[in-house]
């Protein structure tokens, strides 16, 4: 992680709604919510992980990813957000996030516009979307909903709205969604 560990009293302030960008079921016993950063390493380490949590706990999480740039270190992270918000307004949302995971060393504009049109989107028109920063509030209300919640580093996890301050290797996240799921069946 980016920060020192923060208190395990930490909540979710800004519940998941339909503004968030989702992959599993609505009804599924965890949600796991993902504050993070296109350009944060650790970011891009854990992408993976949560990937293959999601497909070995199908039907059993849901995952939101929020935002939570930190431009004062990365400096195309927030563009980088711009563009995945941009893909998400044509559903290409999912696409464009694992594209920026995958190219995040060679992150700048041209990139993540080449990135866009890779994905079958047109690069005019998220450049506009970029420019003109159509989507930067959504952007940061994220993170401030994030600091709120008590992020202050990336990627930061909750887990049916606690703050999971464990290691996020793919045993401690699993350990902690079967925790979190048979707590919701309780």
């Amino acid at each position: 992680m980016t920060t020192p560990l923060q208190s395990a009293s930490a909540r979710l302030v800004v519940p998941v709604s339909e503004r968030d960008h989702t992959l599993g079921p609505v009804d599924a016993p965890v949600t796991l919510v993902e504050y993070g950063d296109y350009q944060c390493p650790y970011c891009a380490m854990a992408h993976p992980i949560v990937g293959e949590l999601l497909h070995r706990r199908q039907g059993a999480v849901r995952f939101v990813y929020r935002h939570f740039p930190l431009t004062n270190v990365h400096p195309s992270a927030e563009m980088a957000a711009e563009a995945a918000e941009a893909a998400g307004s044509k559903r290409r949302f999912w696409q464009m996030h694992d594209w920026l995971f995958e190219h995040q060393d060679e992150l700048d504009t041209m990139t993540i516009l080449a990135g866009a049109a890779a994905i079958g989107l047109d690069d005019e028109a998220i450049a506009g979307a970029i420019r003109s920063h159509q989507y930067l509030d959504k952007i940061r209300s994220d993170f401030v909903g994030g600091v709120h919640s008590g992020v202050n580093g990336t990627p930061t996890f909750f887990i049916n709205g606690d703050r999971h301050d464990g290691g996020y290797s793919l045993e401690e996240l699993e350990f902690a969604v079967d925790e979190a799921a048979a707590d919701a069946e309780r």
